[in-house]
């Protein structure tokens, strides 16, 4: 059953809301890329960080106040009228909430635990339930007096792709008319110092698919996607397609020749009912670290051996972990909205040198344009720790 992405709220480092994200993605504009120091210790470090204040927590919900659920707030505030309809349409008891995540409310947890350390006592705002993996979907629930599903999914940096897909089957099954499906992550220390421990932390924006490559950056942000089973009047893009696997090939590393990747997009395809030379444009993982970007490039150029237009995100956003599915499939969903006029894609920013170990790809330039001609479909790529693989197909609703 097709599943429309009726509506779309969204916070990162290229800004809030379409408009002013759509302006900087097809630009590759990297400027939310900053250095800042106090992540790591002895480090600076280029972070993709939400600027400026963001959205306050309502008063009755203070418990939950965390940096996560404020970015969640700023996303649901940008459709809350389109939320309210569905709302009103279906009634509080269909509308799910399922989101991916992989920080919660953790920042503000390490804080606490900080400060009982010193003090022997947790600060007078320290709740536990902040740094629950189930915290944004209960937040976004209580804010919005649902009654429906509500559960986060965290499987890593697939967390959000999953949540979609989720999203999908509680529409199929019948136990929910409407879900609000997306993902949400902020920065933390613990998140920087883990990938720093991994040595996959890079002090320069990250480079992916560059023989010069040396790691990724990390970011935050924040995705509502709207999904129903009916259009509205306003939007005819819909989630066509998902696969995923699960290749259990290591821990922290994905498997080399890029097995469980080809599997994951090989079953979008199926399930979307298209063939590889259908899809106009790729949203790669792309993480700029040595073993993400070799397997991928080794099963896009197995899927596609005649070429796909393709681009990482990643050096305009960050890696924004749990958040990146869905933020990489709202990238697709601009893409194939009526306001990109111009029909642009996310180019791919690197520095232009690439490696020749590595199968090459087609890079979208700013000279690319997608087909004003419907029906259009693109596919959004995301990997994670322990094999996890996800593919995405959004596209023009039939």
């Amino acid at each position: 059953m097709t599943a429309y992405l009726n509506a779309l709220g969204l916070v990162c480092a290229l800004g809030r809301g379409q408009d002013e994200v759509s302006r900087n993605l097809f630009a590759g504009d990297c400027s939310g890329m900053r250095d800042e120091a106090g992540w790591i210790v002895d480090r600076t470090l280029p972070v993709a960080a939400v600027q400026g204040e963001l959205a306050a927590i309502p008063a009755h919900l203070a418990e939950q106040g965390s940096r996560n659920n404020q970015l969640l707030l700023d996303a649901a505030l940008q459709i809350r009228e389109e939320v309210d309809q569905a709302i009103n349409t279906y009634g509080r008891d269909r509308i799910g909430v399922v989101l991916g995540t992989s920080t919660s409310g953790i920042a503000e947890a390490s804080r606490g635990l900080a400060h009982y350390i010193r003090e022997d006592v947790f600060p007078t705002d320290y709740n536990y339930q902040q740094q629950e993996l189930g915290a944004p979907a209960n937040f976004l629930a209580d804010w919005l007096q649902t009654s429906g599903p509500a559960y986060v999914i965290s499987t890593a940096c697939t967390s959000s792709a999953r949540a979609l897909m989720s999203a999908q089957r509680l529409l199929n099954m019948g136990l929910c008319d409407a879900v609000l499906c997306g993902g949400v992550d902020s920065l933390c220390k613990l998140t920087l110092n883990g990938f720093s421990a991994l040595e996959a932390v890079s002090g320069q924006r990250c480079n992916p698919f560059s023989v010069n490559r040396n790691g990724i950056n990390i970011g935050e942000a924040a995705v509502l996607f709207l999904m129903t089973r009916a259009a509205s009047s306003s939007s005819s893009i819909a989630l066509l397609g998902s696969g995923a696997s699960s290749d259990a090939h290591h821990i922290s590393a994905p498997e080399p020749t890029g097995r469980g990747a080809l599997q994951a997009m090989r079953k979008a395809l199926g399930r979307a009912s298209l063939q590889p030379e259908q899809i106009a444009y790729l949203n790669l993982h792309g993480t700029a670290t040595q073993h993400n970007d070799s397997m991928e490039s080794l099963a896009v150029t197995t899927l596609f051996p005649s070429g796909v237009p393709c681009s990482s995100t990643k050096p305009l956003t960050g890696h924004t972990l749990g958040a990146a599915g869905a933020l990489e499939a709202a990238f697709c969903w601009l893409s194939l909205s009526a306001n990109n006029q111009q029909h642009a894609l996310p180019p791919h920013v690197w520095d232009g040198q690439p490696d020749p170990a590595l199968p090459q790809l087609k890079w979208v330039t700013a000279a690319n344009r997608l087909s004003s001609i419907a029906p259009r479909y693109l596919m959004s790529n995301s990997f994670a720790f322990g094999g996890n693989n996800v593919s995405l197909i959004i596209g023009d609703a039939p």
